[in-house]
């Protein structure tokens, strides 16, 4: 065990560092803890280790390969940690670092894995790897990550909440290096049809969903570019006196889409602080309006709890399920509202549905209806009712026990609404319009004949 000066000696196995170095999370706040990082040697043929241990992780003689974390702790925004009820152990190795290792190369970005998406984004920006490395890196990396998070079948879509949100970081922090390199076309698709291309063997489902990543990565990468530029010449007006107020950083966010992490690294370029806790009581009074907004709608999107309503609710099941049957699995419910009159369903999906789709959507629907099928429900915790196979866009807003419910063996989700005795109490459905809603997402309004 290496003392306090950290020097690496023939014998020396372990380097005990401190919490900046060994404690591991994920992002500002979240499970955490302790972490044991181990490394490999790439070149023995140097001789034995005999310095100190830092310098021979900066020139990528010793590479992390593994890491455990001894998942303990919940750091909460305010800063302060709490123990976990539910304490665990995070392991895993990068299989690129493995193949790193095993072919002797200095870092990942030298592998099979990255170069031809470096050599894609040099003839993209017209610009040389090795003079512009971490703009390159930034941009192959993140992007190879948004394409496989897009190609996964449980649709997480670019958003300012939870997974949705992580998934936009990815996607706006390779835009603006883009942008850095002086590339003024589109180019985050290009990167990821060769990350399909790559990889379509191994995750075939990245090949199977490969229209749904180009046409969210398009929307996204567009979406971004009409404000980065506003939104970085509101930057330097606002860092004037060489700081940035946690108000300034969040205006950035809600006004121009740019995630804190963004305005972070911009104000590291100048070396300018930001008040963090209060960016984090803006967010926070933000997400208590949103909150106090939400609870003055109606239960499930219902602007009554009558017969003619429920049975309007029941219809948004079977529509659901009939979107995924004609669009694919990876359609999910994105919002609703359903008055005495009619129903109004959103939903992701990139395109305008033909006729003939929605002809075979009212078609699945009403076929169900006439089948006359039960309508049934259960409680159980979230984690039961997914194990179910029982779907739901809106899981965390509920408690600890959620209600499933279940038409037949066609549907089952999470659901908190009042719903008919049966299908055949429905009558008929009618599509009336289905139209765009916002990026990404279709709206169909339909009524029960």
């Amino acid at each position: 065990v290496a003392a306090d000066d950290e020097i690496v000696k023939q014998g020396i196995r372990i380097i005990p560092l401190d919490m900046v170095e060994n404690f591991w999370i994920a992002g500002a706040s979240g499970p955490c803890g302790g972490d044991t990082e181990m490394f490999y040697d790439t070149r023995p043929e140097e001789g034995p280790l005999n310095g100190k241990f830092d310098d021979y992780v900066n020139n990528f003689r010793l590479i992390e390969i593994w890491n455990d974390v001894f998942m303990e702790f919940n750091k909460k925004p305010d800063g302060t940690v709490e123990k976990l009820d539910q304490q665990n152990i995070d392991t895993g190795m990068g299989v690129e670092r493995a193949i790193t290792v095993l072919n002797g190369y200095a870092n990942v970005f030298e592998t099979e894995l990255f170069t031809p998406l470096l050599n894609e984004i040099a003839k993209i920006s017209n610009k040389k790897y090795k003079e512009n490395q971490q703009a390159f890196r930034i941009i192959a990396d993140h992007i190879k990550a948004a394409t496989m998070i897009l190609g996964d079948d449980n649709a997480v879509t670019p958003s300012n909440v939870d997974q949705g949100y992580i998934l936009r970081r990815l996607i706006r922090r390779a835009v603006r290096y883009g942008k850095k390199l002086g590339i003024n076309e589109l180019f985050t698709f290009k990167i990821a049809e060769m990350v399909i291309e790559m990889y379509k063997e191994t995750y075939p489902e990245v090949k199977k969903n490969q229209d749904f990543i180009i046409n969210q990565l398009i929307q996204e990468e567009e979406k971004f570019s009409k404000t980065l530029e506003k939104g970085e010449k509101e930057f330097q007006r606002m860092i004037k006196d060489e700081k940035l107020s946690g108000k300034e950083a969040f205006i950035l966010f809600s006004t121009y889409g740019f995630p804190l992490e963004l305005t972070q690294e911009l104000a590291d370029e100048k070396n300018i602080k930001i008040n963090i806790e209060e960016f984090n009581q803006e967010m926070k009074k933000h997400q208590e309006l949103s909150r106090k907004g939400a609870q003055q709608k109606f239960k499930g999107g219902l602007a009554s709890q009558d017969e003619q309503t429920a049975k309007l609710h029941t219809a948004t099941h079977l529509l659901l399920q009939a979107l995924r049957e004609v669009l694919g699995p990876q359609v999910m419910q994105k919002g609703s509202n359903i008055t005495a009159d009619r129903l109004r369903f959103d939903f992701n999906h990139d395109e305008k549905l033909t006729d003939e789709q929605k002809q075979q959507v009212e078609e699945i629907v009403n076929a169900k209806i006439k089948e006359n099928l039960p309508i049934t429900y259960e409680e159980m915790t979230v984690e039961q009712a997914k194990e179910k196979g029982a779907i739901g866009a809106f899981e965390d807003r509920y408690g600890d026990k959620v209600k499933v419910y279940s038409i037949g063996d066609f549907s089952k989700e999470i659901c908190g609404g009042p719903h008919a005795k049966n299908t055949g109490e429905l009558g008929h459905l009618k599509i009336k319009k289905e139209e765009s809603s916002s990026a990404g997402i279709r709206r169909i309004k339909a009524v029960l004949d």
